[in-house]
């Protein structure tokens, strides 16, 4: 699949009802991270979708970036921003080319979008976050837990797939068991996820 049919994908996933992951609000897990004071310095939310991430950063941090690879979700998001009167910045980019933002950040957010790829796109995922996280900064990755039952939704991820994906430059400070809420109407609002706070070593 190429970039445009991607983007193309997620851009037709924004029109009509929101999708699941889109519930209007920042996930309660981040919610509990920006009041812990985890969401500092210059911050880069990866597949920010609708931005609500991204506006949480922005109230938190010094800078804000939300990159997606659909143009929709990122309208949205500005204009949430806008009527939120919030400084968050967006733009339209491929999370496994981070590089070609000629910067580096200070934390990394990702609520839902590891568990999106395939093994080989989880390592390009791991070493485009790694090339724009400063040494000593965080990723705060949130993604599908294999706790939850049944077969809906997106790959299940394992602890071990989670601890794997990461190598020697990597240091887990934690891996917690946590859900997302989710819009699926008369369905389930939540699904179980795992929480993690992953440290760049090198």
């Amino acid at each position: 699949m190429t970039a445009a049919d991607a983007a193309h994908d997620w851009d037709c996933s924004y029109v009509g009802p929101s999708p699941p992951w889109d519930i209007g609000r920042p996930q309660p897990a981040f919610v509990r991270l920006a009041d812990a004071g985890a969401l500092t310095g210059a911050i880069l939310d990866v597949g920010c979708g609708t931005g609500e991430h991204t506006i949480l950063a922005a109230r938190h941090s010094t800078r804000a970036l939300g990159i997606d690879i659909s143009p929709r979700a990122l309208e949205m998001a500005r204009r949430k921003a806008a009527e939120r009167a919030v400084d968050a910045s967006f733009q339209v980019l491929d999370a496994l080319r981070l590089v070609t933002l000629g910067e580096t950040f200070d934390t990394i957010v990702d609520s839902g979008l590891f568990h999106v790829f395939d093994d080989a796109a989880r390592a390009r995922y791991v070493s485009a976050v790694g090339a724009v996280l400063r040494p000593g900064g965080h990723l705060h990755l949130m993604c599908f837990s294999d706790r939850q039952p049944g077969d809906w939704g997106p790959r299940r991820v394992t602890e071990g797939e989670l601890r794997a994906a990461f190598g020697s430059d990597w240091r887990f400070d934690s891996l917690d068991p946590d859900r997302f809420d989710i819009n699926l109407g008369l369905g389930p609002p939540n699904a179980e996820a795992w929480l993690a706070d992953v440290v760049r070593l090198a």
